[in-house]
């Protein structure tokens, strides 16, 4: 969680608790969050990275639960308190994992050694089970890092958020023929996430190209060496909370 208790500093610093979230929401910038923090003596208390890291609702300060709030960034060192729905939830697969046999002709022992996201997606991509699981044969690894997105604007419920400049960061892309797919992955048990994280990276790529671009979800627990993947899609590419479940599925590789 955010540390709540330099969150309730800046609220109260700022007033921000008589803002009508209904009509707009509040920008407040990093300079502004570190003023209001600055004689705070813990790194998690006065850090704006850590205090704006919001990325399940768990992780929200208390104030943010209480009253129905989430954090966007909007642009570089700038950011929006707004009032809504910010997180998706990652339902749990029910069904047994499928038995996935690894097109690989041979062992690979690098990828034993840590548990890092982006090596178990790498994995799962070498075994081809992205490719499988997108039936698509032509997938090649083309997207890494952080990126700068460019201007775009999009509604929550009837607010206008607009936005440029903003760091975002996919765990892996892959582009073939007739699609790229982004995918955001993690090594922990997830119950929910911020929708950003999905959202920023398809607004980006939708600038550089005009395939179809889809959106995955990937998780591996260590302990049970279980990959599940979740595909998700925005129905309309101008609304961040129009994100739904297409599919999603749970895999052991042999």
């Amino acid at each position: 969680m955010a540390n709540s208790k330099s969150w309730a500093k800046i609220f109260k610093d700022y007033k921000i608790r008589q803002h009508d979230f209904d009509k707009a929401p509040f920008v407040i910038s990093a300079a502004q969050i570190k003023k209001a923090c600055q004689k705070f003596t813990e790194t998690n208390e006065k850090e704006v990275r850590i205090l704006c890291k919001q990325d399940s609702r768990e992780d929200r300060p208390q104030v943010f639960q209480k009253l129905g709030l989430f954090l966007l960034p909007i642009n570089n060192g700038r950011y929006q308190i707004i009032k809504g729905e910010g997180y998706i939830n990652i339902p749990s697969i029910r069904n047994k994992p499928k038995t996935y046999s690894s097109k690989l002709e041979f062992q690979l022992d690098t990828t034993k050694a840590g548990n890092s996201e982006m090596q178990h997606l790498d994995f799962a991509y070498a075994a081809s089970l992205i490719r499988t699981f997108m039936n698509d044969p032509s997938l090649v690894l083309t997207i890494r890092g952080r990126k700068y997105t460019p201007e775009f604007s999009f509604m929550i419920g009837n607010q206008t958020i607009e936005t440029k400049g903003v760091q975002t960061e996919v765990d892996a892309g892959y582009e073939g023929k007739n699609q790229v797919v982004l995918v955001e992955a993690k090594n922990s048990n997830t119950k929910n996430t911020i929708i950003r994280q999905l959202y920023y990276p398809l607004r980006q790529w939708k600038e550089h190209t005009n395939k179809k671009i889809v959106t995955l979800f990937f998780e591996k627990k260590n302990i049970e060496n279980i990959y599940s993947i979740w595909q998700f899609e925005f129905t309309d590419v101008n609304n961040y909370n129009s994100i739904k479940l297409i599919r999603s599925g749970k895999f052991k590789i042999v």
